[in-house]
């Protein structure tokens, strides 16, 4: 764990979506779309800043940043989420990579009431990589997997 572990990100991105039609109801229908980011590295990669589009299966845009900080003394990262049509950041996520694999927990609110959220990256060389949500209404005993992000260069 080191503020180098969020490095393989830098660049751009194509990103084929996959998210739940209805998190937290038992559906197994999902949405697939496309999108975009770019990822900039900032404060020796201390830091970086995602900037994220995709249009929704409805035609909506979806534009979003996240906010990637890694605290030294404590070896973890934070993870802020702001979506534009909110304009506000979402509460923060925090947790490290171990073995390659990032995980990153939190609180969401989720239709009135408030989830457990969990964020695991993962990737496979310099070209691909890989982003799920999960969401946990009974502390993290099991999770269900809302949104997956399949990260392929450009």
């Amino acid at each position: 764990m080191s503020r180098h572990d969020f490095d393989f990100l830098h660049g751009r991105w194509r990103i084929h979506n996959r998210r739940l039609r209805r998190p937290l109801a038992g559906s197994t229908e999902w949405d697939e779309f496309d999108g975009r980011s770019v990822e900039r590295p900032f404060w020796d990669g201390q830091g970086n800043l995602e900037e994220y589009e995709a249009t929704l299966p409805d035609g909506a845009s979806l534009r979003g940043i996240a906010l990637r900080l890694f605290d030294d003394r404590a070896g973890q990262w934070t993870i802020h989420w702001s979506n534009a049509s909110r304009g506000t950041l979402d509460p923060a996520m925090v947790g490290r990579f171990v073995d390659g694999r990032g995980t990153f927990v939190g609180f969401e609110s989720f239709e009135g009431r408030t989830v457990l959220v969990r964020f695991d990256w993962t990737h496979d060389g310099a070209d691909r990589a890989r982003w799920e949500q999960a969401y946990s209404e009974d502390g993290g005993a099991t999770w269900e997997t809302n949104w997956i992000m399949e990260f392929t260069r450009e």
